[in-house]
C-alpha cells in the first residue's frame, strides 16, 4: 500500500444507505452509496487505495457540544409525529427539511462520520479523511434549513478547537455556509472561507463581503459571492487571488472542506457553470499544503455529476488518480462514468459577452473581499 493510500480514509457503512429523505425531496442520501460503489469498482478502495472506515454514530452529549437539547429533542419527536408549531419555528417539518423516519439515527450517524473523521486526524492515523455523507453547513445550534438537520461540520471544528488546533473551513459549495459562519462569526481560532453563488440569486440569501466576523473574529470570515454563470476560469482566478494567499497567512493545523456539488453546470438548484476540473484543481493544490484534511460532500443535486466528481475527488485525495491533468472523455456534455478518463469533464463553452460580464464582475468581487479582509492579515 501507498504511503498516500495509507493515510487516507473513506468514510461509510451500509447503515447510511438505509432510508433517507423521501423521494420527493432534491437532497438524494443515496449520493455517498454510489460514490463509494464507484470508487470500488475503480480500484480506489482497498489495498492499493485509500482504507475504508465505518463512522461512528455521534453521541446525545457529542451533538450538545453545538446543538440546544430542545433543539435534539424536537428532532427526536417529530419522527413519531408530534410537530408543535415551535417545531416549525426550528425549520423542522418544512419542504426543505422534511420528517422522514429513522431521520435521528442517520443523522447522528453522518454527523458521527465527520468526528470519526476528526479523531483519525487528531490521533494521527490520518492525514485526509472523506465523509461524503456530511457537509449540512446550513443547520444553525437551534434550527434546520437547507436539507440541513444536524452541523456536522461545526461539531467537526469544535472537537478541533477543543484539542487547540487552528482550523480553516473552505466552502466550495454552490451555497453560503451560513449555519457554519454564524457558529464562529466570533472566533479568530477558526477561518471560514465559502465561495458560493451570490445571495442576490439563491438561498439561503446571505454571504456578502461585509460579512467578515465580529470582535475577535473580524476578519476571519470570508465570503466571496460569485455570479450567476460562474465559469471555471472567473472561479479559479478568485480562488488563486484570495485563497491560497489566506490559507498561507493563516496557517492552520487543518483543514475541513466541503465539497458540495452543485456548482457543476447543469445543476437544477443552483446557476454556477463550473466542471469538475475545478475541484481538481482545488484538491490538487490543497494537497500540497501538507495539512491535514477533513473533506465531507454537501449538495449536488444531479446525482450523476455529483457522484462522478466525489470519485475524482476522492481519487486525487487518496493519491491514486493516474494524471488528474487528464481531460476525460465524459463528464458533464457526455455524462458517461463508464470509463475512467471520464471523471473529467471537458471544458465548457461560455459565450463571449457572458464571459467578459461575468470576469469583470468576479474582479469587483474580488476587489472587495481584499479591501475588507486583507488588511487583518497583513497582505
Amino acid at each position: 500500500m501507498s504511503s498516500n493510500a495509507s493515510n487516507s480514509v473513506f468514510i461509510h457503512g451500509p447503515e447510511l444507505d438505509v432510508g433517507g429523505y423521501p423521494e420527493s425531496c432534491p437532497f438524494n442520501t443515496r449520493r455517498a452509496g454510489m460514490t463509494r460503489r464507484k470508487a470500488m469498482s475503480m480500484g480506489l478502495l482497498g489495498e492499493d487505495a485509500g482504507r475504508e472506515v465505518s463512522p461512528v454514530r455521534a453521541t446525545r452529549a457529542q451533538l450538545e457540544t453545538f446543538h440546544s437539547p430542545e433543539y435534539l429533542d424536537a428532532i427526536k419527536a417529530a419522527e413519531t409525529g408530534i410537530l408543535p408549531l415551535s417545531s416549525f419555528e426550528m425549520g423542522i417539518g418544512t419542504p426543505d427539511c422534511p420528517v422522514f423516519a429513522g431521520m435521528s439515527n442517520y443523522f447522528s450517524l453522518a454527523c458521527g462520520g465527520s468526528l470519526t473523521a476528526a479523531g483519525l486526524l487528531l490521533a494521527g492515523s490520518a492525514r485526509v479523511a472523506f465523509n461524503p455523507s456530511g457537509g449540512f453547513h446550513h443547520a444553525g445550534r437551534s434550527n434546520a434549513a437547507g436539507f440541513c438537520f444536524l452541523n456536522d461540520i461545526v461539531l467537526a471544528t469544535l472537537l478541533m478547537t477543543s484539542a487547540r488546533k487552528r482550523v480553516c473551513i473552505l466552502d466550495i459549495d454552490a451555497h453560503h455556509s451560513d449555519g457554519v459562519q454564524a457558529a464562529f462569526y466570533d472566533r479568530r481560532d477558526v477561518m471560514t472561507i465559502s465561495l458560493h453563488e451570490s445571495g442576490t440569486t439563491l438561498f439561503p440569501g446571505t454571504g456578502f463581503e461585509n460579512e467578515t466576523g465580529t470582535g475577535e473574529g473580524t476578519g476571519f470570515s470570508v465570503n466571496v459571492p460569485l455570479p450567476a454563470g460562474t465559469y471555471d476560469e472567473a472561479y479559479l482566478l478568485a480562488f488563486n487571488d484570495l485563497v491560497r494567499p489566506l490559507i498561507a497567512a493563516y496557517s492552520p493545523d487543518v483543514l475541513i472542506m466541503q465539497l458540495g456539488m452543485d456548482s457543476l453546470a447543469g445543476d437544477p438548484l443552483a446557476h454556477l457553470r463550473l466542471t469538475n476540473n475545478v475541484y481538481a484543481d482545488i484538491i490538487e493544490y490543497v494537497m500540497t499544503l501538507k495539512t491535514p484534511i477533513l473533506a465531507t460532500g454537501g449538495g449536488g443535486y444531479h446525482v450523476e455529476n455529483t457522484v462522478r466528481g466525489w470519485t475524482m475527488v476522492w481519487s486525487i485525495l487518496c493519491g491514486s488518480a493516474k494524471d488528474s491533468r487528464e481531460v476525460g472523455m465524459g463528464g458533464v456534455m457526455l455524462e458517461n462514468t463508464d470509463w475512467a478518463g471520464g471523471l473529467r469533464d471537458r471544458t465548457l463553452p461560455v459565450d463571449e459577452r457572458e464571459r467578459n460580464a461575468i470576469m469583470m464582475e468576479t474582479k469587483s468581487v474580488i476587489a472587495r473581499v481584499r479591501s475588507s479582509i486583507f488588511p487583518y492579515h497583513c497582505l
